[in-house]
């Protein structure tokens, strides 16, 4: 189960083009200035902010793990995206306009305006931590996915991509960023594309029939519609979810709001962000019907999938790229798995390195700020933010399930994010002690829900994709509550 030699060199050729396309933008102009760093000097044209935003949105966790759910399963994990186009249209809304009008390009300075310096540290904390773990375990869910077909060690595939991604964000910067997942984007269209096409002419009965075959197994169902089960993956499970998942990444996090103030005017970000959303919906369409297909062709093909690959829902997807795809196209298909990751990864360097500048450098040396000085520690802390991904990665590697682990940090960073911004946003009474206590009791609830049932050996009465929703929850209706309590007369 190795590449053929084309497959390595369009490969190579992908990895080495990308890079020197990237790094250009160093030596053009705006190269050496801070605001083009960090948004591009706010000239970026919204279609290609769309397609950056569906890029970055698309992961190769997506673009793995999604084809391998339908296949093992079912429709379920694609309820999360029907919430796209509420989130799409928040953000367009009223959470593009928001950022527009801030005076800093960090996502998080609302919470020290509203709450003090704590809740901006708190958040852009959460934001750093989560982020930097995200890349890490993207890494090596790629390294584990490629290190057979590629024939190298998932150490060498993990430095490899990381180094590129990093070489190109550090030294182009945002409109490096920017423009290489324009280009990523459609080589993860276009190879998604040519592996369905290649499984329609891959079933003998007929795609008709291999369809009614899926649908009698109830591949294509979305999850039970019950409102009594809240302990397994229902509809509403997914939906509540996938809701508040969405609602942070286009109202919270800084890799998209940094997207909305780079546009060249106010309609062209809105029409940015809600174009770029609205892209996930068809794309996510083609990843999980490539797993019905993967199913269909597994189930009309007995014995053709070796068993060890067969028992690993995520092998299936890669196997069928380099066992029956032409040399040249599972080449381009391995090709937009990397760049999957690397557009994700590039999004979460430059945004994690704006965060560090304008959160803490800029606060805690004031001083020391100049245009210089300020590139340089973006740079530097590009750099470093590469080093902590690798090092997430080559951590998990001997971790049994790390994408299991990296939800559950999600749930925990996530619910409290979210939930006070939009405490800060909606309840103009809450001082900044009552949104500390409702924090501190909506992160309890979520870290209850996400591993209290399971040390306490107690039935899991609440799915653990849930935590988001209900931590959100408690922190905002507790922190109104507290802010609706009586103060006592000053005397």
């Amino acid at each position: 189960m190795h590449a053929g030699t084309i497959d390595l060199i369009i490969i190579a050729v992908y990895l080495t083009g990308i890079t020197l396309f990237g790094c250009s933008f160093y030596f053009r102009k705006g190269g050496k200035d801070e605001r083009t760093f960090t948004t591009g000097g706010g000239r970026i044209p919204g279609w290609a902010i769309a397609l950056s935003i569906f890029a970055t949105q698309v992961s190769s966790i997506s673009y793995l793990a999604l084809p391998a759910k339908a296949y093992l399963s079912n429709w379920n994990c694609f309820v999360l995206t029907l919430t796209i186009p509420i989130a799409a249209l928040v953000a367009s809304k009223w959470f593009v306009p928001f950022y527009r009008k801030s005076t800093s390009v960090s996502a998080y300075s609302f919470l020290e305006e509203r709450f003090g310096p704590w809740a901006r540290i708190y958040a852009s904390a959460c934001f750093l931590v989560m982020e930097t773990a995200r890349s890490g375990v993207i890494l090596f869910l790629l390294a584990l996915t490629l290190k057979s077909v590629l024939g190298m060690s998932c150490f060498w595939i993990i430095v490899v991509t990381g180094v590129v991604t990093m070489l190109y964000s550090m030294l182009g910067g945002f409109k490096a960023v920017i423009w290489a997942d324009a280009i990523q984007s459609l080589i993860l269209l276009l190879g998604t594309v040519a592996v369905i096409v290649s499984l329609c002419f891959n079933i003998p009965v007929g795609l008709g029939e291999g369809i009614k075959m899926a649908w009698d197994a109830g591949k294509f169902s979305l999850g039970s519609f019950s409102i009594a089960e809240w302990g397994t993956e229902t509809f509403w499970v997914a939906f509540m979810y996938g809701l508040c998942v969405n609602l942070q990444n286009y109202g919270i996090d800084q890799s998209f709001t940094q997207r909305y103030v780079a546009a060249k005017d106010d309609r062209s970000a809105s029409r940015s962000a809600f174009s770029g959303a609205m892209m996930y919906i068809p794309g996510t369409l083609l990843f999980v019907f490539t797993g019905t297909l993967l199913w269909i062709f597994s189930q009309t093909h007995p014995g053709l999938i070796p068993d060890d690959v067969a028992v690993q829902s995520d092998a299936v997807f890669p196997w069928y790229i380099v066992n029956r795809l032409p040399h040249g196209v599972s080449g381009l298909l391995v090709a937009a798995i990397i760049a999957a990751a690397m557009s994700t990864i590039a999004a979460t360097l430059n945004s994690g390195s704006t965060v560090l500048l304008e959160d803490y450098y800029k606060r805690l040396r004031p001083a020391k700020a100049s245009n210089e000085r300020n590139l340089r520690f973006l740079r530097a802390t590009t750099v470093l933010l590469t080093v902590a991904s690798i090092c997430v990665a080559v951590a998990v590697m001997n971790v049994k399930s790390a994408l299991t682990a990296w939800w559950g940090m999600q749930s925990v960073l996530s619910g409290g994010m979210l939930g006070l911004f939009l405490l800060g946003a909606y309840s103009k009474r809450t001082t900044s002690l009552q949104a500390a206590i409702a924090t501190v009791l909506g992160v309890v609830v979520v870290i209850y829900i996400t591993f209290g049932q399971k040390i306490l050996h107690l039935p899991y009465l609440i799915h653990v994709n849930l935590s988001i929703a209900l931590g959100t929850l408690t922190l905002f209706f507790v922190g109104w509550l507290l802010s609706t309590l009586k103060r006592p007369a000053a005397r």
